[in-house]
């Protein structure tokens, strides 16, 4: 019995030494020389002496919000007492909405427990309320603030540690430690793989295999240069519509995201549709990319594209999709056309969850200040790019008990390798952004906002403004969105210079726009009203059930061509098919190998 329970006690001691080796190893050489964790550290420093100072000069408050808290604690003890005691106590301190942290019945059942999660969700609460409390501090400061103190709540949440967490502790006793050395092995895995940050895996790598499994959409790369591959969808249909269709996914992450698994694949209905088909698959850059701006994206990117496609269909325009900041590209582009007076060459465009006023750039934002930016553009030039592994923990840790402390919980403490989930296996597999073009994103559009001012932005010799391109357009946002918040892209939509529809889904950045109409499982909202905000907007909106894609269907209508054309073939003479669909750009992994 003794040989037994020496046996269970190693792992867990193995555990906890390597637990204090790793995290004061990782914290010592992966974020010591960080210029941009130092940038937040400085900032965060100034922030909390703000707080500090907002604190003194407000003590009223301060205590009013002391005397809630300690009230409530009292209630919460007196609670836990009556539960020991085995009285029917119910818990005075519900769970928020939505937070599925404390599923496990002995957060609940258990005395102990119970006043554990209790006290701590009350001190989570009693502390935010006293950031809302104190007057005096700038609205930048406060929600600089508020997010740092989320981040640290949530990091101290007694689900993450082993002594406090009763799911962990019951599985550990069961499995004799095996759980944590199968945790120890998957996070040495993850430390290896990842970044300046811990990237958390939140499926199997070997889960799925791009063009066998995901992206798997016939079709063919037919032009491909340092900075994009264009991929031309084989033909479903005896006919197509007669103006062919450009997609522009975001240039920080891989395009699969609109062709996942056969049933989710944007890409695939809109081409059963009877749209010709043609994607953009941007490089993932690396050193040598350092220097292609976001000028470089416009001219050998997205204006070559049309480029080609008109070589390809003899068409001299295309109706054109932008997704998210791929999105912002687009409008660029056309910008850029109406500016040096040359015939507009998108039909229609839609703008997928994208921002062109980023006056409200989201949660993002906490990051969006010159002393953080300036760091960071001091990392990415030296690097050559922005390391798509620390911005894939960025947005993780926008939703981080969603997106980062459960992956956390399950891999390292339960022991359990992530299930097979397509969309978190394409949120992992992360892109690079080049030096140059990560300084004009996070410089120009999200601190400086230049884009929503007519002539700001410049491409050569060329002042680009929004107001002068007159294609119509169609904005989809989602409601939950947190990376574009859903008002703020409809208010970037009055920038442009030609008619806009606006439509909202349900759901959030990815999920809201990835809504296949098999599936019926989020609906839209439209109204005919002009935008003005949020509230009244929504007030006076229909909403509809099902996916918005048949919606877009049917405005997209007047723009597809007067007549239909015969299937067409992929490629042509001067173009013609250089390797299957998804092709050579969309496998490159970090890190990237010069």
């Amino acid at each position: 019995m003794e040989q037994n329970s020496n046996q269970g006690a190693d792992p867990i001691r193995h555990f906890f030494q390597w637990n204090e080796q790793m995290w004061s190893e990782m914290q010592r050489e992966r974020l010591g020389d960080n210029p941009v964790t130092q940038a937040l550290s400085e900032l965060n420093s100034q922030d909390l002496a703000a707080f500090y100072e907002s604190v003194a000069s407000n003590p009223a408050h301060l205590f009013d919000v002391q005397m809630q808290w300690w009230q409530g604690q009292l209630a919460i003890c007196q609670n836990a007492f009556g539960k020991s005691m085995g009285l029917d106590s119910t818990s005075i301190v519900e769970d928020p909405p939505g937070d599925r942290r404390f599923q496990y019945k002995a957060w609940k059942d258990e005395p102990n427990f119970d006043f554990l999660r209790q006290s701590y969700l009350h001190f989570a609460k009693s502390l935010m309320k006293t950031l809302d409390a104190i007057e005096g501090l700038s609205e930048p400061v406060r929600q600089r603030l508020a997010f740092f103190f989320r981040q640290t709540i949530n990091a101290l949440s007694p689900t993450n540690f082993i002594w406090s967490n009763p799911e962990v502790l019951q599985r550990t006793l069961e499995e004799k430690g095996a759980n944590l050395v199968k945790g120890v092995q998957l996070f040495q895995e993850d430390l290896a793989a990842s970044g300046e940050l811990l990237k958390i895996r939140m499926t199997k790598r070997s889960a799925f295999v791009l063009g066998e499994d995901l992206a798997t959409t016939p079709g063919e790369v037919v032009f491909r240069n340092d900075i994009f591959e264009l991929i031309q969808y084989k033909a479903s249909t005896e006919s197509v519509f007669q103006t062919p269709l450009l997609i522009i996914p975001p240039f920080i992450n891989k395009f699969y995201i609109l062709d996942l698994k056969e049933q989710n694949s944007l890409v695939r209905w809109l081409r059963d549709q009877g749209h010709t088909v043609f994607l953009m698959s941007w490089r993932n850059p690396g050193k040598g990319q350092a220097d292609i701006g976001f000028q470089d994206l416009i001219h050998s990117g997205t204006m070559e594209a049309i480029r080609v496609i008109e070589q390809i269909t003899s068409e001299k325009e295309v109706n054109a999709i932008g997704y998210c900041i791929g999105g912002t590209l687009l409008a660029s582009t056309m910008a850029l056309y109406a500016a040096r007076r040359m015939k507009p060459r998108v039909k229609s465009a839609t703008f997928l969850t994208t921002l062109l006023d980023f006056t409200q750039p989201g949660e993002i934002g906490v990051f969006i200040n010159d002393p953080v930016i300036r760091a960071m553009e001091l990392m990415n030039d030296a690097e050559g790019f922005f390391d798509g592994r620390q911005m894939a923990v960025t947005f993780s840790l926008l939703r981080e008990n969603s997106l980062y402390w459960n992956y956390y919980i399950d891999n390292y403490l339960k022991g359990e390798e992530p299930s097979d989930f397509d969309i978190l296996y394409w949120n992992s597999d992360s892109t690079n952004l080049s030096a140059a073009c990560a300084r004009f994103l996070l410089r120009e559009l999200y601190l400086n906002n230049s884009l929503s001012r007519g002539g700001e932005v410049r491409v050569g010799n060329f002042g680009l403004d929004l107001a002068k391109v007159k294609t119509p357009s169609f904005f989809l946002s989602t409601k939950d969105d947190h990376i574009a918040l859903w008002d703020a892209t409809f208010k970037g939509a009055g920038l442009l210079g030609g008619e806009s529809t606006l439509v909202l889904g349900e759901s959030g950045h990815v999920a809201g726009v990835v809504n296949p109409p098999g599936k019926n499982k989020y609906g839209y909202w439209t109204s005919d009203q002009r935008f003005e905000d949020a509230e009244s907007w929504l007030a006076g909106a229909t909403r509809a059930a099902g996916s918005w894609w048949p919606h877009w269907q049917q405005w997209a209508t007047p723009y597809l061509g007067d007549q239909q054309v015969a299937a067409r073939e992929v490629g042509s003479e001067e173009y013609p098919a250089l390797m299957a669909a998804p092709g050579r750009y969309v496998q490159q992994t970090l890190p990237i190998e010069e």
